[in-house]
């Protein structure tokens, strides 16, 4: 049996580095700002980085660095993008048996133009990543203590099967849903209460609750009247707020040596936080072991360099306050 199930995306990345991306201020934009460089100029790209990505590759690591026996459930293509993703996950003693091959589509791919500061813009090909069918998941042979959902591309009758699989065998299940399930929000809230943990920023917090993100102790007695378990709610530099329907705990980050990469640092600190969850069984634990991690892999390019063991974690982090507040 294995101690987490990852299912979700599987990708090949490769990061293009250059001082002359520029971020500018956009308001046309919906993140408000742009990045850019001159049409028709010819750019330096003084450092390239090839790595591998996806929600479930990545989350799949941090538990493995962890001692604990991990699987992917994912879909690649037939192709050399999806070979390197194998390699990685091997390397890491990560199982990769239920990885799905598959000749119709290629391995999902991801180009990112890194700019000074960490900041990027991903064009992203999802690949054979989106058309994971349950069809071709052999759910006899998953058998775990928990599983761990990133993004199915909108994929209901998969994140249902999951759900299904779990129930039989008495598992928890944590989902840190996509675009796709969150577009879907009448689908995605009558099945919110199977999950253990949600993880969600506070943007869809507030989508999903109906209720604005600053009014955290009504967002969260929403919450537990939709959910199982655990909320989380991440608010970017600011921190965290977490609630298991009694309390709400609040952290701010952990200082970075050096922001040199923000991708995949909301994997490494949702897959860090249910690390924390099985090996300590606290909150407060699991939110310092999930803010370390997310920390460390920002001070790195691509999202797997940067994650924590526990020895490391215990060696650099350790003072990060948290503040308590009853739900009550």
């Amino acid at each position: 049996m294995f101690d987490v199930i990852t299912i979700g995306s599987a990708t090949r990345d490769v990061f293009l580095k250059s001082v002359e991306f520029k971020v500018i201020k956009d308001e046309r934009f919906i993140t408000g700002q742009a990045e850019c460089f001159a049409l028709g100029s010819k750019i330096e790209v003084p450092e390239i980085v090839f790595t591998t990505g996806g929600g479930a590759t990545n989350s799949a690591v941090t538990f493995a660095r962890n001692a604990l026996r991990a699987a992917v459930v994912a879909q690649i293509g037939s192709d050399v993008s999806g070979e390197e993703v194998i390699r990685d996950l091997e390397a890491e003693d990560v199982e990769t048996k239920f990885i799905e091959r598959t000749k119709k589509y290629p391995t999902g791919y991801s180009t990112l133009l890194l700019a000074p500061g960490g900041e990027r813009t991903v064009l992203v090909n999802r690949g054979a990543s989106e058309y994971l069918d349950p069809e071709d998941i052999p759910w006899q042979e998953l058998k775990a203590q928990w599983f761990y959902c990133t993004s199915l591309s909108g994929n209901f009758d998969l994140l249902r099967r999951i759900i299904q699989c779990a129930k039989e065998q008495g598992a928890k299940i944590a989902l840190n849903p996509g675009s796709g399930e969150l577009k879907e929000k009448e689908t995605l809230l009558p099945l919110l209460k199977n999950f253990a943990v949600l993880n969600v920023n506070k943007e869809e917090a507030s989508l999903l609750t109906g209720i604005p993100y600053d009014k955290e102790a009504e967002l969260f007695r929403r919450f537990d009247e939709l959910i199982g378990g655990i909320a989380i709610m991440t608010k970017g530099p600011e921190g965290v707020s977490v609630s298991d329907g009694k309390t709400i705990y609040r952290a701010g980050t952990y200082p970075e040596k050096e922001r040199v990469d923000r991708t995949g640092a909301g994997d490494a600190f949702g897959s860090g936080f249910v690390t924390g969850l099985i090996k300590k069984d606290s909150i407060e634990y699991a939110i310092k072991f999930g803010s370390a991690n997310g920390t460390s892999v920002l001070e790195h390019i691509g999202a797997k360099a940067g994650i924590l063991t526990e020895k490391q974690f215990e060696e650099r982090f350790n003072g990060l306050e948290i503040e308590k507040q009853s739900l009550d």
